[in-house]
């Protein structure tokens, strides 16, 4: 007799288990390597969350894995497949290649995947077997990229029933990626956040989306929302509509005792505007994890009856084979690249007291900067104006933690210790300010320092919230920084005390800076955007370099030149002194071999519970 079919009602639904799995600022951190140091690392890498990724899916029912961006450029390896330049179809970048050998579900881009142009963006996306989203992204080019997804999925219930469920995807990046990176303004567009979220909600809820994931490579910021936000992560959080935000660009860790907490902002729960949160660290640091349990709802569809999140840190795993087989060529190539010598240096380069004036790596930067500028504007009506150079420290401890400093020994300079001095693929620019300006410009700077009281002890020197790379010495240039007088700005460049002047003793070449006195700073092409901590000081100046050159092409350059160098540790300011008192910083353990010949009057206070080494600087 033949079979007929079933005239049972499908079972009622039970409640469902969804846990959701994200990556974020992997910045091309695919192995567990170092590039820099020249050896593995157990604290990053693709390749180690990919073994925390592998014991997720285990231990869970039903799982989707997302990536938040900023995952192209960063390493050493970025760096050579870009220059390289041999991606394609038949060719996929390693970070795409391990994405697809990981089951990736969706990803989303961040601004530093922007960094090697669009035609290289393009080629790397291709070879993506998984969907790519960026809703507030406008190319004038077609790119491979939605502006909103539905993923359709087969989930099983805690009754081990097969449920089909609508998750909806927006992706997001900062609308200031057009700023930052130069040439983008006339082949894209990057919408305010939350106005491109208002419309992929409404369009995701029409096709009939269950569950609503918003892929914002943007920051925990304010709650209320404002216009162009770059750190809208809360502020799209409160929009109805949106169920969980996956976090990033800002290199935190959310959920986290460490982070601030705030309107909205519950750090230790995991939720932004009462919703789960999460946000994986940096460099393939940590796994985002946020366990949901879905009931169904009596409108149909489902509702989030309870969560957890949580960010778990890599630790002792064992790099994936899915990784690091993908990644393998490309690494032993880049390897190669990087080892190549171009100088000497007599003596030891550190960044572990950039802080407190004296970094001799800085130095070296500088130096090149003000001769690529000085020979671009040879024959031109600015060659007898003074030239000062304007650099930062980027690798100074901070979120990196205390193994993030360069240390580059006496001795061969090689490819590697270049990437090491200067991290970013920023070009050099050089724009025409006055006196005036300038002293705004290092008050802006100056702010990186807590507010001391004179007499007092063992007071913590810098704000933990001001991030080293808005750290900006200018070479050619003396001047004194004020402690006892409270910072100008907040680290996000709000005017904070506007009766307050930290900078003190201004000079060139031994003379006072008058505030009309004309100069050129050659600077980097970050700090020409229209956002960010120095924009209303370079704002509307005359550019006279908008450079195609990139920094670490001409610090290259330089060094092959110079062959053998010995760079001042010197970079031109000092403490205003206050005498009885004493404040506290932090720097790598590794400083204590450097500590002879410091020019400060420093002495060790202990590790803290975090690695780092505490320095007691006498002013």
């Amino acid at each position: 007799m033949p079979d007929r079919p079933s005239t049972d009602p499908p079972p009622a639904a039970g409640a469902l288990e969804l846990r959701i799995m994200a990556t974020t600022d992997l910045h091309m951190h695919v192995l567990g390597y170092d590039y820099l140091a020249d050896r593995p690392s157990g604290r990053l890498g693709l390749s180690r969350a990919a073994a925390l990724i592998a014991h997720a899916r285990q231990t869970a029912r039903n799982c989707l894995l997302f990536d938040n961006g900023d995952g192209l450029q960063g390493s050493p390896m970025g760096d050579y497949l870009a220059e390289a330049d041999g991606i394609g179809p038949r060719q996929p970048h390693p970070a795409i290649a391990a994405m697809n050998a990981l089951r990736y579900d969706a990803a989303t881009l961040g601004n530093h995947d922007f960094s090697f142009g669009l035609g290289f963006l393009r080629r790397t996306l291709e070879g993506a077997e998984f969907p790519f989203v960026a809703s507030n992204l406008r190319p004038r080019r077609p790119l491979p990229v939605q502006p909103h997804l539905l993923l359709e999925r087969q989930f099983h219930d805690e009754h081990g029933h097969p449920r089909r469920m609508r998750i909806g995807v927006l992706g997001f990046l900062p609308p200031q990626t057009v700023e930052w990176e130069p040439g983008l303004k006339s082949e894209l567009v990057v919408d305010d956040i939350l106005l491109a979220a208002r419309t992929g909600i409404a369009a995701l809820r029409g096709q009939g989306a269950d569950l609503i994931v918003a892929l914002a490579h943007s920051g925990i910021g304010a709650l209320a929302p404002a216009p162009m936000m770059e750190n809208a992560a809360a502020a799209l959080a409160a929009l109805p509509g949106i169920d969980l935000v996956i976090a990033g660009h800002t290199h935190r860790v959310f959920p986290s005792p460490d982070h601030p907490q705030g309107p909205g902002i519950d750090a230790r729960r995991g939720t932004l505007a009462g919703k789960p949160a999460v946000m994986a660290g940096f460099w393939g640091s940590h796994l985002g994890l946020i366990d949901l349990r879905l009931e169904p709802s009596s409108a149909g569809g489902w509702r989030i009856a309870d969560f957890t999140c949580r960010a778990e840190p890599v630790g002792a795993e064992q790099d994936h084979p899915a990784v690091t087989g993908p990644a393998l060529v490309a690494h032993r190539q880049t390897l190669r690249h990087f080892r190549r010598r171009i100088g000497r240096t007599e003596r030891p380069l550190s960044s572990y007291f950039a802080l407190i004036g004296e970094d001799p790596g800085l130095r070296l930067v500088t130096m090149a900067q003000r001769w690529h500028v000085r020979h671009a504007l040879r024959g031109t009506r600015w060659q007898d104006l003074p030239i000062l150079s304007a650099a930062a420290p980027f690798r100074a401890g901070g979120r990196g933690g205390p193994q993030h400093y360069t240390d580059v020994p006496a001795g061969r300079l090689t490819l590697r210790n270049i990437a090491d001095l200067y991290l970013f693929p920023n070009r050099i620019c050089a724009i025409r300010l006055t006196g005036a300006e300038l002293r705004e410009w290092l008050e802006r700077s100056a702010s990186l320092f807590l507010h001391i009281q004179p007499g007092k002890p063992d007071q913590p020197l810098v704000d933990p919230e001001f991030p080293s790379y808005n750290f900006d010495i200018i070479d050619g240039l003396d001047w004194q920084i004020d402690l006892s007088r409270p910072p100008r700005y907040a680290p996000d460049g709000r005017l904070a005390h506007a009766d307050s002047h930290r900078i003190a003793a201004l000079s060139h070449r031994q003379r006072p800076v008058a505030p009309d006195q004309p100069f050129i700073l050659a600077t980097n092409s970050y700090r020409l955007s229209d956002c960010g901590l120095f924009a209303p000081v370079a704002a509307g100046r005359p550019v006279l370099l908008d450079g195609t050159s990139r920094t670490r092409e001409v610090l290259r350059r330089y060094v092959a030149q110079r062959r053998v160098l010995a760079p001042d540790p010197r970079t031109g300011w000092s403490f205003r002194p206050l005498p009885g008192t004493s404040v506290l910083f932090e720097t790598g353990p590794a400083a204590a071999r450097h500590l002879d010949g410091l020019s400060a009057r420093v002495e060790p206070a202990g590790l803290g519970p975090d690695g780092f080494l505490r320095l007691r600087l006498h002013l």
